[in-house]
């Protein structure tokens, strides 16, 4: 039984989320940014799952170990699915969340609430050593909020409202957050990938 796998990210708030998410499966969560050098995976796929599964690879490759990843996209219905595959980036490169969330508020400007509908979706990679990869995939809906709300969370969290809780992402607690999140969803079902894989 493997008793450790590394996750391929660079953001500690997903480091923090996804740890927090598994750590009930037995397995300790290794975060690829605490090793003195990993490999800086180019994102320059066309999809989530290209995205996620080349992280996941590279680094399993790279580390000779298992390996956890995932990519995550905004996708909003009025703007096409945008920004999609680039959420991370639909600002520019290197830009913040918060430049992020205001051009998303710049491109809805005006357009009435029930056309402001988007979902989350994610994809967990999970790579064996040799770089053979299974995914699990997760998503929920929302509405883009005309105005950020919140504090908690990152990313694009105080702009998705999410109707059911009546509240953005940024303004729930992270133990609701993680119960209901695209993320929380998609490692769910990673966790048992993960406990048939190893």
């Amino acid at each position: 039984m493997i008793k450790e796998i590394i996750l391929a990210t660079g953001n500690k708030h997903k480091v923090e989320e996804i740890s927090a998410i598994l750590k009930d499966i037995g397995i300790k969560v290794i975060p690829m940014i605490s090793f003195p050098t990993y490999p800086k995976t180019v994102e320059d796929g066309e999809t989530l799952h290209d995205n996620a599964a080349k992280k996941a690879r590279e680094a399993a490759l790279f580390f000779k170990s298992w390996v956890i990843a995932d990519d995550t996209g905004l996708e909003v219905d009025y703007l096409n699915g945008a920004p999609g595959v680039y959420s991370a980036r639909y600002a520019g490169e290197h830009c913040s969340y918060e430049d992020n969330n205001n051009k998303l508020l710049a491109a809805l400007k005006g357009v009435p609430k029930e056309k402001r509908t988007a979902k989350f979706r994610c994809v967990i990679a999970v790579s064996s050593p040799e770089g053979d990869v299974s995914f699990a995939d997760g998503e929920i809906f929302g509405i883009i909020s005309d105005k950020v709300a919140g504090t908690n969370g990152f990313g694009y969290d105080p702009v998705f409202f999410v109707p059911e809780e009546n509240k953005s992402f940024a303004e729930l607690s992270a133990e609701v957050k993680n119960k209901i999140s695209h993320r929380a969803r998609a490692l769910e079902k990673a966790k048992e990938l993960i406990k048939q894989l190893l």
